[in-house]
């Protein structure tokens, strides 16, 4: 089952590292889900804090983890972030404009991570043929 429709998920990369990573990428995909809700948490917990040097790092690594897969506007939103506590550390200011893009983090996470673990599992819907088919007969209308 894919989910060409979505705009999350870059598919040609997402099969592309299917690709490359083998058996070993359901296992993989499972990493980036814990490290991926650890980056989330901290980084909520860096604005709370109001400390933009703790978002740099967990930024960094929700952005490359997300872009191995596909999941470019996920990266794109951790790399703002990233960006946001690099620039403010510079400056040595706060990560005030860092709250719109830390408050859509979440749910860019768990809708992304949805679509990636639904792409990944081995159980698959199967859709069956409406009409005939092969080796299935057409019933005429109204029998």
């Amino acid at each position: 089952m894919s989910f060409e429709g979505s705009s999350l998920v870059d598919w040609t990369a997402y099969n592309q590292a299917r690709s490359e990573l083998g058996a070993g990428f359901v296992r993989i995909l499972g990493y980036f889900r814990e490290d991926g809700v650890k980056s989330v948490i901290a980084i909520e917990s860096a604005m709370r804090a109001n400390n933009a040097a703790a978002l740099v790092i967990p930024a960094h690594t929700l952005k490359g983890e997300a872009r191995q897969f596909g999941a470019e506007p996920l990266g794109m939103l951790a790399e703002k972030i990233e960006n946001i506590g690099r620039d403010c550390v510079e400056a040595q200011d706060t990560p005030e404009e860092a709250l719109s893009p830390v408050a859509r983090l979440r749910p860019l996470f768990e809708e992304t991570l949805t679509l990636l673990e639904r792409e990944a599992s081995p159980v698959v819907a199967v859709r069956r043929p409406t009409g005939g088919g092969f080796g299935r007969r057409s019933v005429p209308a109204g029998m």
